[in-house]
């Protein structure tokens, strides 16, 4: 039920009258994060249900999670008492959007996530709530068709490759599957891993030599890919049904053929190119805007969301991994274990070349990513000349970055001003 803010406080005042205690309203959490229906129903039942009043949590699509809250900032009047996001999404938003989190005392263990946070200001402007990234998976029956003397948490792009035609030949058909669905992450592996470990860059490098020698090397793995990958979103079903034995995609799409079928599948770290090996951690925070009705709270909720055991539940429910220091639990989902021994191995690695999701970008991120996707299809799919497009491309790509005004993030080099396309 929706109430009124007037009406809520009268309630809460006729409550404190009668009783001595504010009955407070439910603490409306409008998040990015978390939205598919088994997740969305997970964070309410086995993660929110525990705090001690009543949360409603509504996931949305970026677009509308947006349209509203930028909605209620204008009217200086809001509903949304606590923003879940992306770290992207956040930095979309300004200082002024937001309440001052410094005072709660609160942080990741990560230094580098913890200075993300501030959002360019002095100040943390939302907290780091969860992590995860995208990992690679495999059948292992593939192992046998790995390339001689090639180590599986340790892979290059060329060994993928080979590895890849490996199971093509001795299958008859290609195994390979890449999430190129209409709902699928293709985006992400290109800003995140194949740019990153060709050119070191992203934005920058779009168009250099060493981002046709990337498309080169994408393409040549894309013959041994199963040509049904472009209805491919959440690569776990492919897994399970053998239509793929080698996979990427984020670890939350992956989860289901490892808890189904642990002993079948393997998760390893995604391969390294020239530049290293590049992958994307993808941060997730919590804010809460300077309209929101209850900032105590709101504040609660932060501070709950922050506990061990609530980043442990958050983990069980979602896939994403905690940024605060915790000891799992023995009875974590196989797909956890799984992931999270993945995820280390390629952090960790010496080659290792993260990338931060794209940032500053407003209303204009899925412009952003359309230029990838559209560079993928007419590349890949179209088989068209590979510096025509991105040149092309390129032209796209720099308007978008100069009406964003958004400057350089990782790996690209730092900018002033919005980052150019060179």
């Amino acid at each position: 039920m929706t109430y009124s803010r007037t009406l809520t406080g009268a309630v809460a005042g006729l409550a404190l009258l009668m009783t001595g205690t504010v009955v407070s309203a439910e603490t409306l959490f409008w998040s990015t994060q978390a939205r598919p229906a088994e997740e969305r129903q997970a964070m309410r039942d086995g993660v929110l249900d525990k705090f001690g009043s009543e949360v409603d949590y509504q996931p949305n699509e970026n677009g509308p999670w947006l349209t509203r809250l930028q909605a209620e900032l204008k009217a200086n009047d809001g509903t949304i008492g606590l923003l879940g996001g992306l770290h992207g999404e956040l930095a979309a938003l300004s200082a002024d959007d937001l309440v001052d989190l410094d005072t709660l005392g609160l942080s990741a263990d990560s230094g580098t996530f913890n200075e993300l946070a501030k959002l360019g200001a002095e100040n943390m402007q939302y907290i780091p709530w969860m992590q995860a990234s995208y990992i690679m998976a495999a059948n292992k029956k593939a192992l046998e068709h790995l390339p001689e003397g090639a180590d599986i948490n340790a892979l290059t792009y060329d060994q993928l490759i080979e590895w890849a035609a490996n199971v093509h030949e001795a299958e008859g058909r290609p195994k390979f599957g890449f999430p190129a669905g209409p709902k699928g992450l293709k985006h992400r592996f290109f800003q995140g891993y194949l740019y990153p470990s060709y050119t070191d860059g992203v934005v920058r490098t779009f168009a250099s030599d060493k981002a046709v020698t990337a498309w080169e090397k994408f393409r040549e793995l894309w013959e041994h890919t199963n040509p049904a990958s472009t209805n491919f979103s959440f690569l776990q079903e492919q897994l399970l049904s053998e239509d793929v034995w080698i996979a990427f995609d984020h670890t939350s799409r992956l989860a289901q053929a490892f808890n189904e079928r642990p002993d079948d599948f393997v998760a390893f770290p995604a391969p390294a190119g020239p530049e290293g090996r590049g992958f994307m951690p993808v941060l997730a925070g919590i804010a809460i805007p300077r309209t929101a009705p209850d900032m105590d709270a709101a504040k609660s909720l932060v501070a709950y969301l922050l506990e061990p055991e609530t980043q442990i539940a958050t983990l069980k429910a979602t896939n994403f991994f905690p940024v605060v220091a915790v000891e799992l639990p023995d009875d974590l989902p196989p797909a956890v274990k799984a992931s999270g021994e993945a995820i280390a191995k390629m952090s960790s690695a010496p080659d290792a070349n993260p990338g931060l999701l794209p940032a500053g970008l407003g209303d204009m991120g899925g412009d952003f990513n359309r230029v990838f996707v559209d560079t993928f299809e007419r590349i890949v799919l179209a088989g068209q000349p590979i510096e025509r497009v991105l040149e092309d491309q390129k032209r796209r790509l720099a308007t978008i970055m100069e009406r964003s005004g958004a400057p350089c993030w990782a790996p690209d080099a730092p900018s002033d001003g919005p980052c150019p396309v060179e």
